[in-house]
């Protein structure tokens, strides 16, 4: 998957890229600025150069439909500006939703089923030509043809008649739940309240769209820019990119973006050692290089600990995203909640986390919400199982639950080398259970049938692992998809794994996601997620972190918990 920095909730359920990702992403923990002490120098960031960047992945579809991104993405929002944006900070401060093309993060109505913007003035694209109202509606709208898919799915459910609404080139006449009563505003009328519309705000859906300038399927060669940057070059569908400056974008109106260097150029397809390698020995344009898809390992950690230059260049990241253990209660034994408890009792969350790369790589977690404000972080553990496990508690619950000897189950995890559903975390868990007197048999499937067998109700496995990642720092997008009833998905893709359909946290999601203030929200959230652990529907295993490398010559590093990676929109090269 992408790495936090693009990832999003249907695209983190796939893999990490965060990106997190990218992504994605994304993932939980305490404001971490070792980055901007270290890479960021001491002289103050200037304008000019070119930034390379240095990626495994290529961006590709670089069409604001098509991209699921949050807070607009990386390289995507230098390109795409939107209603709201995330706030250029770094740690827990970048959480927030701040205005970007709007004068404010939007006005709802006294049920926040309906949500006005206002643009700001003197908005421009990259021909110079003024941004409207239209220009939004429009870009909303396509994201609704079926040749454009691939963007979050929020809006579809959202907007009244966009379940049925398949977008401006089959129906001319647009979606009337978007109104545009003047050029400047905009307002949106929604099917339920949501008080996270701001967050959704900071997707590329929201990003303008010229209709004389919409070529289709092939915008993506060239779309048109309302940010900073525009592309001059794209092959390979996103293989190589090169972005230069925006003459009509104005710094006066984009309090976000800084956009220092004066070129921008992406390559893609490189293998992440030769990635690494070539920002540790940083020779030539390296220098001026960074990576916003490619994390350093434990091994490349090891090395570069030992190289005071290079770890002051080393930035760490958190991210909303949670790597955990999923019971299907409908698959026998899982049905007994104390086999399930048992579970949770024995895992050793220390073999775990070194089987994710070790301490600095992974946090252990025993909360399905990541341990961030944002998202209503509560703390529990349900059943402490301490550092290593508590074999003897899961012995005793297994002979409540009818097993004095012991049982055999099979687990179920991808064949890829990820450190998070891959074959070292299963060998990890396989080892403490079987402390416990539980035989595990590893089921190991290749990724794509790995993602089809956890993510479907018929035949599904009854304990495999599983991570989620956040689509905004709020605890809707962690909660709602995974425990609430109404989105359980019989003939599609269904991440409601254990088929939880419970009507007190049903209606609990509900009245959740009428509040418009995200603090009251979050402690709500946290009450939920504390409350569903009470039933062991799964086993929360741990939080990555993120740590990557950047050029000698690049400063300005700044990395949020909203993305958990660099934001390229702060970098300078000189």
């Amino acid at each position: 998957m992408r790495q936090p920095s693009v990832i999003s909730r249907r695209v983190a359920a796939a893999a990490v890229t965060l990106v997190v990702a990218a992504g994605a992403a994304a993932c939980a923990g305490p404001e971490d600025n070792d980055a901007k002490a270290g890479a960021t120098g001491t002289a103050k960031p200037q304008k000019g150069g070119t930034l390379s960047v240095l990626n495994s992945s290529a961006q590709s579809d670089f069409d604001p439909a098509r991209l699921y991104t949050s807070g607009g993405g990386n390289i995507p929002s230098l390109v795409f500006r939107t209603l709201t944006t995330r706030n250029r900070e770094n740690g827990a401060a970048g959480n927030e939703v701040v205005p970007d093309l709007a004068t404010d993060t939007g006005r709802p109505n006294a049920d926040a089923t309906e949500w006005t913007y206002t643009l700001k003035e003197d908005l421009k694209f990259e021909d110079g030509t003024p941004v409207t109202s239209a220009d939004i509606k429009y870009g909303v709208e396509r994201s609704f043809a079926a040749e454009l898919s691939g963007g979050a799915p929020y809006l579809r459910d959202w907007l009244i008649g966009g379940a049925d609404y398949q977008g401006p080139y089959k129906d001319k006449k647009g979606l009337d739940s978007i109104e545009t009563p003047d050029a400047r505003t905009i307002v949106f009328k929604l099917n339920k309240p949501e008080g996270d519309f701001p967050f959704l705000a900071t997707a590329t859906q929201f990003a303008p769209v010229p209709k004389a300038k919409d070529t289709g399927a092939k915008y993506e060669e060239h779309p048109v820019s309302s940010g900073p940057y525009k592309v001059v070059k794209n092959e390979g569908d996103g293989e190589h990119l090169v972005l230069e400056r925006n003459p009509n974008w104005s710094e006066k109106t984009d309090a976000e973006r800084h956009a220092y260097p004066d070129k921008i150029d992406v390559k893609a397809g490189l293998d992440s050692a030769v990635i690494n390698q070539r920002l540790t020995t940083s020779s030539g344009a390296d220098a001026a290089a960074i990576t916003t898809d490619t994390n350093l390992g434990p091994a490349e950690l090891a090395q570069i600990g030992n190289d005071k230059a290079l770890s002051g260049r080393v930035g760490t990241g958190h991210f909303g995203y949670t790597n955990y253990l999923a019971f299907n209660p409908k698959v026998k034994p899982f049905d007994n909640p104390k086999v399930r408890q048992a579970i949770s009792y024995a895992v050793n969350r220390t073999s775990v986390i070194n089987a994710a790369g070790g301490s600095a790589l992974a946090e252990p977690a025993t909360t399905f919400l990541p341990n961030q404000k944002a998202f209503g972080y509560t703390p529990y553990d349900h059943f402490p199982a301490g550092k290593t496990g508590d074999p003897a508690k899961a012995k005793e619950l297994l002979k409540e639950a009818g097993y004095p000897n012991g049982l055999t189950i099979s687990l179920t995890h991808s064949t890829e080398q990820n450190r998070e559903t891959s074959p070292e975390v299963a060998t990890a868990v396989q080892e403490a259970l079987k402390q416990a007197g539980i035989t595990v048999k590893l089921v190991g499937l290749e990724p794509n049938a790995f993602n089809e067998a956890r993510w479907t109700v018929k035949n599904g496995p009854g304990f495999f692992i599983s991570r989620w990642g956040a689509d905004w720092p709020s605890g809707g997008p962690f909660l709602a998809p995974i425990f609430d009833g109404r989105q359980i998905v019989k003939d599609g893709a269904n991440f409601n794994h254990a088929q939880l359909d419970d009507p007190a946290v049903n209606k609990e999601i509900d009245e959740i996601n009428k509040l418009t203030d995200p603090n009251a929200a979050a402690v709500r959230w946290g009450a939920l997620d504390k409350k569903i652990g009470e039933q062991a529907l799964d086993v929360p295993l741990f939080h990555p972190v993120y740590k990557r490398l950047v050029g000698k010559d690049v400063k300005n590093v700044v990395i949020s918990d909203w993305t958990g990676v660099l934001d390229i929109s702060q970098v300078a090269v000189k």
